[in-house]
């Protein structure tokens, strides 16, 4: 998930700095110099540190052991903050169902009277949008009962009018002539899309470039991605991909939960 630059702070996740093994040989030298000092003062004798240091390196399976324990609370201390969150923002869903309404100039896709509908905001550079869009559209085979409402959110971008503002214009123009989801899969596809592959999609898959400049231009189109925006702040989202199953925040990005989730909809 690539969480919105907006000022008000998240809560952080748990993340690496470093990769591979060098990171996890800092974090537990750091770790066991802090144990060192913390325990000094209560320690016997003068070579307490000397001491640690002997038996770490005779007992070297102690530092992983450490390790996958910090991990592990990490990925505790993360799945409680995705729990809290989701359930905050599935509560402002349900005190204001207008903030995940569907009006006509979505891009929705199924029958408008499903009994279960996915809503996801998401922007077209955020990696995890990336990597989840072909399985949302094979979802979106799996499932031709289920309603599909597609929420361009440009976040990457922060204040500034940047790529993903751009593609997500070049998507709802292209959703105006019936070309959303080819060009939604395509600039997916492109790892660092720029308004000239952009252009060049929209053009890929027919769209009317001269009919798609003066939508991405048009004040209707503004006032839209406006109004998506403002559902997005209202609802507290705090990065993207967001999913939704009916009204209900999904805990995970992963394709497998959204599948589980739809079939438990269809079921309920």
């Amino acid at each position: 998930m690539t969480e919105t630059p907006d000022p008000k702070p998240a809560r952080a996740l748990p993340a690496r700095l470093l990769s591979g093994d060098r990171a996890g040989v800092a974090a537990l030298a750091v770790s066991v110099v802090a144990l060192i000092a913390a325990l000094a003062p209560y320690a016997t004798g003068t070579d307490f540190g000397s001491r640690v240091r002997t038996y770490l390196i005779q007992h070297p399976e102690v530092l992983q052991e450490v390790s996958n324990a910090l991990d592990q609370k990490a990925q505790q201390q993360q799945l409680a903050d995705n729990r809290q969150t989701t359930a905050e923002i599935t509560a402002r869903a349900a005190a204001n169902p207008g903030l995940l309404a569907v009006d006509s100039r979505d891009a929705a896709f199924g029958p408008a009277d499903a009994k279960v509908t996915v809503i996801e905001f998401f922007d077209f550079r955020c990696p995890g949008c990336k990597a989840t869009a072909p399985e949302v559209l094979r979802l979106m085979q799996a499932h031709p009962d289920v309603r599909f409402v597609f929420k361009d959110w440009p976040i990457l971008d922060g204040p500034a009018n940047g790529v993903s503002h751009y593609a997500a214009r070049a998507a709802q123009a292209a959703h105006r002539q019936g070309k959303y989801l080819p060009v939604f899969r395509d600039i997916m596809a492109d790892p660092a899309p720029s308004e000239a592959s952009i252009d060049a999609i929209l053009a890929a898959n027919g769209v009317s470039m001269t009919e798609a400049e003066a939508a991405m231009s048009s004040p209707e189109l503004a006032r839209h991605m406006a109004d998506m925006q403002t559902s997005a702040t209202a609802l507290g989202l705090i990065g993207t991909p967001t999913f939704f199953v009916n009204g209900k925040a999904s805990e995970s990005i992963q394709p497998e939960a959204l599948d589980r989730a739809i079939r438990e909809a269809k079921a309920g």
